[in-house]
């Protein structure tokens, strides 16, 4: 499966960093897995994030709520406004996506609420996004059995999932569409635009 641009990039910075020069990753990672999860957000602590960091404060925020994912359905509908599960949603799906696929995001934990990503991207202004994200369900809808014949729970069944899986292209069209949209600061704008959504 080919990287998407963002893991290019990262994948092209970890081969140059060598030695010393491995430091400067350890401290970003270190700071990263030290950040400060608010608990509560405030309007002051939104105006006062700067960009690069917003998506992921109100994304930890969002997890944090979530508690028990045993209840994570019933939370995201019945709990979660529309602008929560728009950010909450359209994160798992890039990370999903990234990680292992459309294939992977069917076969994990957001894959029921695949069908409310769509209009929720288009809440965003993400139009790119949505029609790909609408195109990759219809498929997965129209090509569900032969995807998961060989998903049989375990990694080696998993695994064989992605042979002649008609998702694959699909992922790589996700990943180039980052040229044409981008789907971050989309998020970002659609934060600043809908903060008083994101407050408790």
């Amino acid at each position: 499966m080919a990287l998407s641009p963002f893991f290019q990039k990262m994948n092209a910075w970890w081969k140059k960093l060598s030695g010393k020069q491995a430091d400067p990753f350890k401290e970003s990672l270190a700071a990263f897995q030290n950040r400060t999860i608010h608990g509560v957000l405030t309007l002051d602590i939104l105006m006062a994030t700067p960009d690069e960091e917003l998506l992921q404060i109100v994304f930890d925020n969002l997890s944090d709520k979530m508690g028990d994912y045993q209840q994570e359905a019933v939370i995201l509908r019945e709990q979660f406004n529309p602008s929560q599960q728009a950010i909450y949603l359209s994160w798992w799906l890039e990370a999903e996506v990234h990680n292992g696929g459309f294939n992977q995001f069917y076969v994990n934990s957001k894959g029921p609420f695949a069908e409310m990503i769509p209009e929720l991207l288009e809440g965003m202004n993400a139009m790119k996004f949505a029609k790909l994200t609408r195109k990759a369900n219809q498929t997965y809808q129209l090509h569900q059995a032969q995807i998961t014949q060989r998903q049989d729970g375990t990694l080696e069944g998993f695994s064989q999932s992605y042979q002649d899986n008609p998702l694959n292209e699909l992922d790589q069209k996700f990943y180039d569409l980052y040229e044409q949209e981008n789907l971050f600061d989309l998020q970002v704008a659609f934060i600043r635009k809908h903060q008083a959504d994101f407050v408790d």
